[in-house]
């Protein structure tokens, strides 16, 4: 299922035992633009430090109801590895952090998800490392550069406002996410282009892509303005895949699921 990062903003985080806070934000990887982090506002619970959450403990988003699930205990996530408030996170906590739930790590791999090859039914101790108060011991060893931070993880609150730069122009800024709740790979940006053509919203695949300016705080892609104007109109409720069918015959692109599909199948797991 696709979702808007923004309706998930400030859903209760229920746990095993208990709410534990809120939805604040999500940090994910410029790499593969998939979600590696849920930042928990856990009030006055666990004050002083960030209370990270991986998708592989999140289960699907009751709207109805706004809750997003947590499948882990608050006594698991309060001995979880600290973090400070206001430290970047680096490989090296999250080689503590991966080893401490016993998670698949997303790093070993040349996919977005490692070795694993989605986010559900991942349960706590089910990587390749000891589990809960355990050490994974076939993590790589983080470099000098990764030790003091890692490069790719980007804020989700951030990066929305950059502005998209298309090959021959201006065209509108980050408005918003879509996520895929299967993955949490970041299938399209949500772009805002009121100051061009009011009210207007487009969608963007991080696969159109070429580059991005941390510093100029922009987006540049490999569309023209023209295209990205006669783009479907992106509304909320036609997010369907006849919409993604349609935006991508606009582009001329493959969609994201043949090239799934496709690895699924080349898998060795997968051929007898």
């Amino acid at each position: 299922m696709l979702l808007q990062v923004k309706k998930l903003e400030n859903l209760k985080l229920r746990a095993l035992d208990g709410d534990i806070g809120k939805v604040r934000e999500f940090y994910f990887d410029d790499k593969f633009w998939t979600v590696r982090y849920l930042v928990a506002d856990t009030g006055g619970w666990l004050s002083g430090r960030q209370v990270l959450i991986s998708p592989y403990a999140l289960r699907l988003a009751n709207e109805a109801e706004h809750v997003l699930s947590v499948d882990l205990t608050e006594k698991q996530i309060e001995e979880s590895p600290s973090l400070a408030t206001d430290a970047p996170v680096s490989r090296q906590y999250e080689m503590q952090y991966y080893g401490y739930y016993g998670w698949p790590a997303y790093w070993n791999g040349s996919s977005a998800l490692g070795a694993s090859s989605s986010m559900l039914g991942v349960a706590p101790g089910m990587g390749v490392g000891l589990g809960i108060g355990g050490v994974q011991k076939e993590q790589t060893e983080p470099t000098r550069r990764e030790e003091a931070f890692d490069p790719n993880l980007r804020s989700m609150s951030a990066v929305t406002g950059y502005h998209i730069q298309a090959k021959d122009g201006e065209i509108g800024h980050v408005a918003d996410f879509i996520i895929d709740d299967e993955t949490w790979a970041i299938r399209y940006l949500v772009v805002d282009t009121k100051n061009w053509w009011p009210g207007r919203h487009v969608l963007i695949s991080p696969q159109w892509i070429g580059s991005v300016s941390w510093e100029e705080r922009k987006v540049f892609v490999n569309l023209s303005c023209e295209a990205i104007k006669q783009s479907p109109e992106f509304m909320p409720e036609s997010l369907d895949r006849d919409y993604e069918l349609a935006l991508h015959q606009h582009y001329d692109r493959q969609g994201y699921w043949t090239d799934e599909k496709q690895r699924t199948k080349n898998d060795p797991k997968n051929i007898k």
